[in-house]
């Protein structure tokens, strides 16, 4: 599991045979679980200046490997005690998002995001979303799309300050969003909710 704070901006050494290798001042482990760029993946080289991860085929199938290049947020997975901040991510991308509009702000910029319609039931106004692993807040939700508004901070802290109209990232939704519209779609073909499916949605919060 982890946060959307992102821990570090890592360098691209390398990506061929499905292996990506990344300079990092993070010091990892074999096997340790890591998001590159939002993405879940399993450290299965170390170097003395960083480490490689593999990516299997059905994350290559959902991704996109272009985000790979150059620069790429990592943050490590959370560890048990550690403060809890940011909201829960899993590293499970969704689909991708393409990057409509960038309006300056006064104070940071609004970013129009395309998604595929059948993803903006799990887009929540005022809710978290991960866009490339970087936790931020729903503004706005329209029928194929939904705005953000990226403060100065985050756009000097993160790779987002350098996406351009027509940009893809990944997107990860809500977690809570997701297993509510999962047990709903489940319970309609089944049959009505009863307390017990309330109690244990209201749970999840």
């Amino acid at each position: 599991m982890f946060t959307g704070l992102i821990r570090e901006i890592a360098n691209v050494k390398s990506y061929t045979n499905n292996t990506l290798s990344l300079i990092a001042k993070h010091k990892v482990n074999l096997g340790d679980s890591i998001a590159v760029n939002g993405v879940c993946l399993t450290v299965t080289k170390t170097y003395n200046d960083g480490f490689a991860v593999e990516l299997a085929h059905e994350t290559r199938s959902i991704i996109d490997i272009q985000r790979f290049q150059s620069k790429v947020h990592i943050e490590p997975a959370m560890k048990m005690g550690e403060r809890f901040e940011g909201h829960i991510v899993q590293g499970h991308i969704d689909c991708l998002g393409i990057v409509k509009s960038i309006t300056k702000k006064e104070n940071g910029a609004d970013y129009i995001i395309h998604v595929p319609q059948r993803y903006i039931a799990y887009i929540v106004p005022k809710g978290s979303i991960a866009i490339d692993g970087v936790s931020l807040t729903v503004n706005s939700v329209f029928d194929d799309s939904f705005r953000l508004t990226i403060i100065p901070h985050t756009t000097n802290q993160t790779l987002i300050g350098g996406y351009k109209i027509g940009t893809k990232v990944h997107i990860e939704t809500d977690f809570f969003a997701r297993y509510i519209a999962h047990i709903l779609n489940h319970k309609s073909k089944d049959k009505s909710l009863s307390w017990a499916d309330i109690e244990q949605m209201h749970a999840l919060y």
